[in-house]
């Protein structure tokens, strides 16, 4: 009975659902390749900033995924979400990982055509 009581206050951050961002503009039109590419230029230099490597590693897996194994991705990791969009989360250890929405979906000014 009284394990069920301690959880509560850590439930809340379990159970936190996650959501693709609200749709957003990149500051001009890109292309999926340019959009490619500065997710990869933040996902190799991510790491660096601070935090742990299998973090970053799930939450690039997460940001990838679809909703549901995203979710399942961050649960396993014990990652916190702050925001339920994921730009904000922290490890079991406090440290913070900031995302922006350019890794976490597309601007609805993307251009299609390439």
């Amino acid at each position: 009975m009284g394990c069920t009581e301690s959880k509560q206050t850590s439930g809340d951050d379990i159970v936190k659902k996650i959501r693709k961002p609200k749709p957003w503009n990149h500051s001009e039109p890109i292309t999926r390749a340019q959009l490619a590419r500065i997710r990869d230029e933040f996902w190799d230099t991510a790491p660096h900033y601070g935090g742990r490597k299998e973090i970053w590693d799930a939450l690039r897996a997460a940001a990838e995924a679809e909703l549901i194994l995203a979710q399942a991705i961050i649960d396993s990791a014990g990652v916190i979400v702050q925001n339920d969009d994921l730009t904000i989360c922290y490890d079991e250890r406090g440290a913070k990982y900031e995302l922006p929405k350019y890794v976490l979906s597309e601007p609805i000014n993307l251009i299609r055509n390439d």
